[in-house]
């Protein structure tokens, strides 16, 4: 699909992936409407950092993905949707499970519900990794079995169902992109990495961070960010669940010790009680096998391996630095 004459809809635009996707398609020169969450503030998340001239280029339509009538006043006269919209901290779903049903589940169902009222062409539904539960297998692939082992992961399982269920049962064209960990500038301190990052530059040395030895996958944003674009433009990505990771693997332990290594300090890392989840909950080993999406879309990872690692994380510790963007984190917290 050329994307080139399409109105383009992002749900969750204001958020970490979605505003780099925002403003990555606006810099393609896509005509692109952000669904943005609305509040009293008048707040639009990361748009609001926008240079100038990308932020004129976009239809801001400010909103919530659980409302119905608001959804299909989003997607009206849109061709393609790049629906992010979530709530997704693992922590606050043990608090407030019910919120991610409404968000996760309806909000999902809300969007191929309009997507098929207007005969979108085309919507790419965003899953996580956390779907898998711990690994049965590495790498791994599309086939492996689903495992709810959180709220949040249960919430995303329900949602892939609902978004494939409308591709089977009436021919919505979805595809389902399902990113393992990225990482970046602007992503949440709710995320290991800028809990790491963020503690360092504030002149902490004794880190506290869960669970040590759980490997991730992770994966740059703007590798994410090529990810979704190479869906949305590929006919065969039509029925399919799309991994999107670096097929690299580090633990928790290993990325904070690399970190350090990137900002030139010596760290004490802190096993902290309240940052553990429940036993079962923990997934302890991810691994993309990512050889579906070369074969599909032609998506490949430019920041693969321990090298490709690092660089992404000398950007994001860039980023992180750079005045106004620090003191806009409070690290001195547990983000849940």
């Amino acid at each position: 699909m050329d994307l080139s004459d399409k109105k383009l809809l992002v749900t969750g635009a204001d958020g970490f992936i979605g505003s780099h996707l925002t403003e990555e398609l606006v810099r393609r020169g896509h005509n692109v409407r952000a669904l943005v969450y609305y509040n009293s503030f008048n707040s639009w998340g990361w748009l609001d950092k926008f240079d100038k001239d990308v932020l004129a280029a976009i239809e801001v339509f400010p909103g919530d993905v659980r409302d119905s009538f608001c959804v299909r006043d989003a997607v009206k006269g849109c061709d393609v949707i790049f629906h992010l919209a979530a709530l997704i901290a693992i922590p606050y779903s043990y608090r407030s499970p019910d919120a991610y049903v409404e968000t996760n589940v309806k909000g999902s169902l809300n969007v191929v519900q309009a997507a098929r009222e207007f005969g979108v062409q085309k919507v790419i539904h965003t899953s996580t990794s956390e779907v898998y539960g711990t690994a049965r297998h590495v790498p791994i692939d599309e086939e492996h079995p689903l495992q709810g082992q959180s709220p949040y992961s249960a919430s995303k399982i329900g949602a892939d169902q609902i978004a494939m269920s409308y591709h089977r049962s009436f021919g919505t064209p979805v595809s389902i992109i399902r990113p393992f960990n990225t990482y970046g500038p602007r992503q949440s301190a709710r995320a290991v990495i800028p809990t790491v990052i963020t503690q360092i530059a504030n002149g902490v040395r004794d880190i506290k961070l869960g669970a040590l030895h759980p490997t991730r996958d992770f994966n740059y944003v703007m590798d994410t960010v090529r990810g979704f674009i190479a869906v949305a433009e590929s006919d065969a990505s039509v029925g399919e669940v799309i991994n999107i990771g670096s097929g690299f693997e580090i633990s928790i332990g290993d990325t904070a010790r690399l970190i350090a290594d990137v900002m030139c300090v010596q760290i004490n890392i802190i096993c902290e009680e309240e940052r553990l989840r429940p036993d079962n909950s923990e997934v302890e080993r991810l691994l993309a096998s990512n050889e579906k999406a070369k074969k599909l879309t032609g998506w490949t990872p430019e920041h693969a391996g321990i090298e490709g690692f690092k660089s992404g994380i000398e950007k994001t510790v860039e980023w992180f630095l750079a005045p106004g963007n620090l003191s806009g984190y409070k690290a001195d917290i547990y983000n849940v």
